[in-house]
């Protein structure tokens, strides 16, 4: 599943096509994704002008010039393909190749930008993982999708003590803990992968031993909130710079010499929660 590298990837290069452009027309190619398309799905985004791209977590939103606001979700397999009189373009770098099969094209975008040119914008999702929703722009916020999430890692909120408050009891491996979109919004499998071997800490630890009794962050936290930040910034320039995503140091490197440096540990993989963990047991404690 794209995280959030991928997804905010996405959003800068579909941002210079569709903030400020009319979407002239909608195309819905089957009744549903992974739930159906709201009620009068198309006929409600018709003559629309969309006043802002954003996203929360791995959740891409498009506000309209007195509403709605559309949620969209990518899932497994989902991707945005940009299509113009002289180009064809898919943002974003996937560590699973996106599809270009316009079977399945789901659902297509046209537009016009301010100047009268016009695009396509093509919703592809090969496994139909992916969803929309319609939502009226004073209760997006407050859509329970939404709701649930944990801080997004790149804000200046999230700092040592609020991961720390959001470890706290948890009895879960470290790794389970910051996968689940509660704590940390839209952090996934791979990232945590990442951050945890940068910071040096074991996907088993359990989650509530990076925090004191009162409730306050160790010093392992603050390396943690880091090493976060940094491995997404970098996946993000990477991906917008050369159109690959980022080089993994651990992920899928199983068997491989630990890339830390002075660490004669080799790379393991084990399943946690059903997903793949590669981890050095020398120097992650």
């Amino acid at each position: 599943m794209p995280e959030l590298p991928e997804v905010e990837t996405v959003r800068r290069g579909l941002q210079p096509v569709l903030e400020g452009a009319r979407i002239v027309r909608v195309e819905a190619r089957r009744p549903d994704l992974r739930f159906p398309f709201p009620v009068k799905f198309a006929q409600r985004l018709t003559g629309k002008t969309i006043t802002a791209l954003g996203r929360r977590a791995k959740y891409l939103t498009m506000h309209m010039d007195g509403g709605p606001v559309l949620i969209c979700h990518l899932g497994m397999s989902g991707s945005f393909r940009i299509e113009t009189a002289d180009d064809s373009e898919t943002p974003g770098a996937f560590h699973h190749e996106r599809s270009k099969d316009a079977k399945h094209d789901h659902v297509v975008f046209h537009v016009s930008s301010q100047a009268g040119a016009r695009s396509r914008v093509i919703f592809n999702d090969p496994r139909r993982f992916g969803f929309m929703l319609l939502l009226k722009a004073d209760e997006h916020a407050k859509h329970k999708s939404l709701t649930r999430l944990g801080p997004e890692p790149l804000d200046e909120a999230f700092d040592a003590r609020a991961l720390a408050t959001a470890l706290a009891r948890r009895k879960t491996s470290l790794k389970t803990a910051l996968a689940d979109q509660r704590v940390v919004g839209g952090l996934g499998n791979i990232y945590v992968v990442e951050a945890l071997h940068r910071a040096r800490l074991s996907p088993k630890r359990r989650a509530s031993t990076l925090v004191t009794s009162s409730g306050g962050p160790r010093p392992a936290v603050y390396e943690l909130v880091d090493a976060i930040g940094d491995v997404l910034k970098e996946a993000i320039a990477r991906q917008r710079r050369t159109g690959k995503g980022n080089p993994f140091r651990v992920y899928d490197h199983e068997g491989e010499p630990c890339p830390t440096r002075g660490c004669r540990g080799t790379i393991r993989r084990i399943i946690q929660a059903g997903r793949s963990t590669y981890y050095c047991p020398v120097c992650q404690r």
